[in-house]
């Protein structure tokens, strides 16, 4: 196929997978859209809010779409790591020996659901880092690589709720995107009465497979982007380093620390993402723009100015963004 077609192609299939999940999952269309494009950019996705508002089937619809095998692991605080990565049993052979068999952990398969993680301790949490980042896991003495593709869905229940252990920033850094669940509206939760409370609801059907998806991400990380698209991506990011000649007054007031060089990455190939499904061969500033939320939403560190006066990242990213400007032959 030549390049229009592969992007017709990319198109159709996103919109065919976007109206699968349609069938389940009411609204919400930020939080799809968002979780789609961190997996076709290759990256794992923390979904933010309280009980009840679907994350749980977001991943769930997620996985019978894609036809990718999938796991579900309960984040609690007595879950050790080697429940999630698997050890080493005594097993006796057929001929009566005894040895020692690998026993695989959930984290072995293609579409991971870490559910309530920051339910479970530290310790627990950090045995993702390395599946996370790595794709591949330390257990029984041996490395072991995961299926591929391979994704981490995590849920987060806020993090001043009662029992609940903030994750730590070099795990947070790992998740392409942290996307936040809100509340439904009035109609959407009259639809989910409907759907829910009214007869039987068919399942989604299977659209994609493992080397299907893929080939779309190959795809999206052939798209160009312009060298002064880049270099605005790379002056956003440093933007959010406080104390540097670089950084936005914002940011000199209310951030500890900034966004790290995987905030860059997650940016380009994002608005790679955004491009082929609005049509388009090439990235743009709008494209950049559109993404920057979801990748520094959960890499900027608030300092104790920004807590105590209730300024929210989110608030922190929309002024960065007010400041930087797309042309850097302009001044801000």
């Amino acid at each position: 196929m030549n390049t229009e077609e592969q992007i017709a192609h990319f198109r159709e299939v996103y919109a065919t997978v976007r109206a699968e999940i349609g069938r389940v999952m009411v609204g919400q269309d930020v939080v799809v859209d968002g979780t789609l494009t961190a997996i076709l950019g290759g990256g794992h996705v923390l979904l933010e809010g309280v009980p009840g508002l679907g994350k749980t089937l977001l991943v769930r619809t997620l996985s019978e779409v894609l036809d990718l095998s999938f796991s579900r692991i309960q984040f609690t605080p007595d879950l050790m790591p080697a429940d999630i990565l698997g050890t080493n049993l005594v097993m006796e052979t057929p001929e009566g020996r005894r040895q020692f068999e690998f026993q695989k952990g959930p984290v072995f398969a293609n579409l991971v659901l870490a559910d309530e993680i920051n339910r479970a301790t530290p310790k627990t949490q950090s045995a993702m880092l390395e599946a996370m980042q790595e794709r591949q896991v330390t257990a029984g003495g041996a490395i072991r690589p995961l299926p591929k593709p391979f994704f981490v869905l995590a849920t987060q229940n806020p993090i001043d709720q009662e029992g609940t252990y903030p994750l730590p920033e070099a795990q947070l850094d790992r998740f392409f995107f942290k996307l936040v669940v809100g509340y439904p509206t009035r109609d959407e939760l009259t639809e989910v009465l409907n759907r829910t409370t009214e007869g039987n609801q068919a399942p989604p059907s299977k659209v994609l497979d493992g080397p299907g998806l893929q080939a779309m991400q190959q795809l999206v990380r052939g798209v160009p982007i312009a060298t002064h698209v880049k270099d605005y991506a790379v002056r956003l990011v440093l933007a959010t380093h406080p104390k540097t000649d670089t950084a936005a007054a914002i940011t000199n007031q209310y951030l500890r620390f900034g966004s790290s060089p995987r905030g860059a990455q997650v940016l380009i190939l994002a608005g790679k993402v955004r491009a082929l499904t609005e049509g388009r061969f090439n990235v743009s500033f709008d494209d950049i723009a559109a993404v920057a939320p979801a990748t520094f939403r959960h890499r900027l560190i608030p300092n104790f100015e920004a807590d105590a006066e209730g300024v929210t990242t989110d608030l922190m990213i929309t002024q960065i963004l007010n400041d930087v400007p797309r042309d850097a032959t302009v001044t801000a």
